[in-house]
């Protein structure tokens, strides 16, 4: 596997993590807990979390198809002949990333770099 960071069409990408939606979670998290601690405990669990997943899982742009792996295991493979649409919600700050296949609808926080991501799903899979 050919790791890059900038996409290419022969190559796959693996995307970097990003830790700033967990970060920002957590440390919103902590100030709640004094004045609502359930909230604020689980802001701060769910921040948590998707540090870990940033942590523990990869994504991988191939030229056929975006693979996700937690260390050396491919736990799931999306190909782009599937994929409908996608879009990454709220620019400026972007928090989520939706891509629609035929039989089914997904919803993934942006725990990797968003740049790149962008720049892989143009790249790769043409958006309606």
């Amino acid at each position: 596997m050919t790791t890059s960071a900038t996409p290419n069409s022969v190559s796959s990408v693996e995307l970097k993590p990003s830790y700033n939606i967990p970060v920002v979670l957590v440390l919103a998290g902590i100030p709640l807990l004094l004045v609502q601690p359930l909230l604020g405990g689980a802001i701060a669990l769910f921040g948590l979390f998707l540090m870990y997943q940033a942590v523990s899982l990869r994504l991988v742009f191939t030229p056929t198809d975006l693979d996700v792996f937690r260390g050396d295991k491919m736990i799931r493979r999306f190909p782009y002949q599937e994929w409908l649409n996608w879009r990454i919600f709220w620019e400026p700050v972007p928090i989520l990333f939706y891509f629609k296949e035929v039989k089914s609808i997904h919803f993934l926080p942006i725990i990797f770099d968003p740049k790149i991501l962008k720049a892989c799903l143009e790249q790769r899979c043409q958006r309606v």
